[in-house]
């Protein structure tokens, strides 16, 4: 049932299926996944925000029912005092000298506890209570539609956080890496061993408990800017596997290859191609760029030779 939609959500927001390996040997592709254990610890995120959203829609429509019971009170209230005179005198009342009780408002109850917690907003239940029946209906259509909404939007978030959570790729060669993450807006990072200069595992202690980690990867320039801020989460000289459930694996798989690397120089070749024209002034005139140089530095020492003379 999940398949369908995760098709038309990678088909609409054309997000590509999975990332294309970074530079490196084919065979040495190697390729990482988020462990289970941060998917559920992402659900029960998504579950706790949806439990909050429900407790405030409950109380938000507990306190339209109570200000709707208020208003009607309050109308019913005006339209009895509108309806007694309040200049009528019993005629019995006057005949037996006893004091009229006409004009006086019949006694109210003990105010229940909603009256008493609308007590701050009476003001504005006594304004609301002159507007039109139409605009309470209005009211009334909203709060309808936000408790749809909110029973409606269940399983679309609900396939968000399965969806983002499945778009997490960690890609490692023989000579770089390469992190894809996000649904809506996709980060890819692509890191060259060249510049790698420190891998390190962290865990927090619920990462602890679901026997998860991040490993990040610190480039050039990366690890002061670390220590100087931590409260950072993302910097462009870094790059991290989160939520893995083999952290020592791919710590050790980067170092080991970040080693080879160095040791071979598989780097070499591109500053040597770099290099060269620079130098050399191109493979076309090396020879003859090389035959100047010598002729400058043979009359340099003749000329040399001529002054000690």
């Amino acid at each position: 049932m999940f398949d369908p939609l995760r098709t038309l959500v990678m088909r609409v927001l054309r997000v590509p299926p999975e990332p294309t390996p970074p530079l490196g040997a084919p065979g040495s592709v190697r390729v990482f996944r988020a462990g289970a254990n941060f998917y559920r610890l992402r659900l029960a995120e998504w579950a706790l925000t949806q439990l909050g959203a429900a407790i405030g829609v409950v109380f938000s429509v507990a306190f339209l029912f109570a200000v709707q019971d208020e208003i009607g009170r309050v109308r019913a209230e005006r339209a009895q005092a509108a309806a007694t005179p309040s200049a009528a005198i019993a005629p019995a009342d006057v005949a037996e000298g006893l004091p009229s009780s006409a004009g006086q408002p019949p006694s109210r109850p003990a105010p229940t506890p909603a009256e008493r917690a609308l007590a701050p907003f009476r003001g504005a239940v006594a304004f609301a209570a002159t507007l039109p029946p139409g605009v309470l209906l209005v009211v009334d259509l909203l709060e309808i539609a936000g408790v749809l909404f909110f029973f409606a939007q269940i399983p679309f978030s609900y396939a968000a956080v399965r969806l983002e959570y499945e778009q997490h790729w960690y890609i490692v060669t023989d000579r770089s890496l390469r992190i894809r993450s996000g649904l809506v807006s996709i980060l890819e990072s692509t890191m060259s061993f060249a510049n790698v200069q420190q891998v390190v595992v962290q865990q927090g202690p619920l990462q602890r408990l679901l026997g998860i980690a991040d490993v990040r990867v610190q480039s050039a320039g990366g690890g002061g800017e670390r220590h100087r801020d931590e409260k950072q989460d993302e910097s462009l000289h870094d790059g991290i596997f989160r939520g893995v459930a083999n952290a020592t694996e791919i710590r050790d798989l980067i170092l080991e290859r970040l080693r080879l690397f160095r040791e071979t120089g598989l780097g070499d070749s591109e500053e040597t191609r770099v290099a060269s024209p620079t130098v050399a002034g191109g493979a076309a005139g090396g020879e003859a760029g090389a035959l100047a140089a010598a002729r400058e530095v043979l009359a340099e020492a003749r000329t040399l030779r001529e002054q000690l003379e």
